[in-house]
């Protein structure tokens, strides 16, 4: 009989997403179960070859007896699966899945994918949060960080020992998927913007830079891929039949927007683990406009493969663009191949993989 892998996480499309490589990998060794809430993807982490369970949470919700209940049917599911070794990703599995584990005495390895606003913001919310990742952390075998802003900071409040944490470059990226493409000679400049159409991504920055940009520079156009928040929706579809943009809504295949993109822009200054948008657009050799927020500003090399924006900030926004424009078409290019060197030396995902692969093995 093999042995098993508990992966615990809260939605199947970011484990689909960023984590496929892995469970591929592990169900070829293991028995790979996994439990999350699904958005989608249940099937397609199954033909990978894992059991996926699903337990549906509220991601935000605060109720102390539900919190602890999420606890009590994770340590009921380990006790029914007994891992090998348990996988966690993402704040309430990190934390009450490691909360069980702990209980239970079964090794775990935690991946801290962001800090996540209520950290970020301060506050009571934050003392809270630090607290609850103590004792989810405080027997992880493992504790790996996407950026070494995070690392640092769960540092300084105690959260993580020394011996305890490692450096992952994010979730790395797939250099075999995401493969440089030809750079668009079109009679268009197209900027694409990826992400939920949330605040914190800096949507209202790119809209901002649209409707300034493309009066000025008619030849410019301005895509957005992603789910749109709720707030949202009434100004992407009246600024869309105004043609200032082109919104897709959620798109599955990205990799075919880079066929026309000539430069992603991510003027984000959400709590970022390491940005998988950024990481994707320089691995097709496309350049980038983002901020130097953690998660953001370990991938741009201002001036080398893209350029560095203010964080909030509109005006600055627009003047890096047309800084952008400015540049010929081969400037552009290489600004892309440069993006992808550097993702190719320092963000592989197989670097990701086998340091799990390291930590699994060693339990055998």
């Amino acid at each position: 009989m093999r042995e098993k892998i508990l992966i615990v996480s809260n939605v199947t499309a970011g484990l689909y997403s960023f984590r496929s490589e892995l469970i591929k990998q592990l169900s070829e060794e293991f028995e790979v179960i996994i439990i999350s809430s699904d958005n989608g993807r249940k099937d397609s982490l199954e033909e990978l070859g894992a059991k996926v369970i699903i337990k549906d949470f509220d991601r935000h919700g605060t109720n102390p007896v539900k919190e602890l209940g999420l606890v009590s049917f994770y340590k009921k599911m380990i006790k029914e699966i007994k891992p090998l070794i348990i996988l966690t990703y993402t704040i309430k599995p990190n934390i009450y899945a490691g909360m069980a584990a702990c209980s239970l005495g079964v090794p775990y390895v935690a991946n801290i994918t962001g800090l996540g606003p209520a950290i970020e913001n301060g506050g009571i919310l934050q003392k809270i949060s630090l607290t609850l990742y103590k004792f989810g952390l405080r027997k992880a075998k493992k504790v790996f960080f996407q950026n070494s802003s995070n690392l640092e900071f769960m540092k300084k409040n105690k959260v993580v020992r020394d011996g305890q944490y490692d450096l992952l470059p994010g979730s790395g990226v797939n250099l075999s998927k995401y493969t440089p493409l030809p750079y668009p000679e079109n009679e268009t400049v197209d900027f694409l913007f990826i992400s939920r159409v949330v605040k914190e991504k800096g949507i209202d920055q790119y809209l901002d830079a649209a409707k300034a940009i493309k009066e000025k520079y008619s030849f410019t156009r301005f895509h957005i891929c992603g789910d749109c928040d709720e707030n949202y929706k009434a100004v992407l579809d009246e600024l869309n039949e105004k043609g200032v943009i082109i919104y897709h809504g959620r798109i599955d295949d990205i990799a075919s927007m880079h066929l026309i993109n000539c430069c992603t822009v991510h003027p984000s200054y959400y709590p970022e683990g390491m940005s998988n948008i950024l990481l994707e657009s320089c691995a097709c050799a496309r350049p980038i406009i983002t901020t130097d927020r953690p998660g953001c500003g370990e991938i741009v090399d201002d001036g080398i493969n893209g350029f560095v924006v203010k964080q909030k900030d509109s005006e600055d926004l627009i003047k890096v663009i047309e800084k952008f424009l400015s540049l010929s078409v081969k400037e552009r290019e290489t600004m892309g191949l440069n993006g992808r060197k550097k993702v190719e030396e320092c963000f592989d995902r197989q670097i990701v993989i086998d340091k799990y692969m390291g930590e699994i093995k060693s339990e055998l």
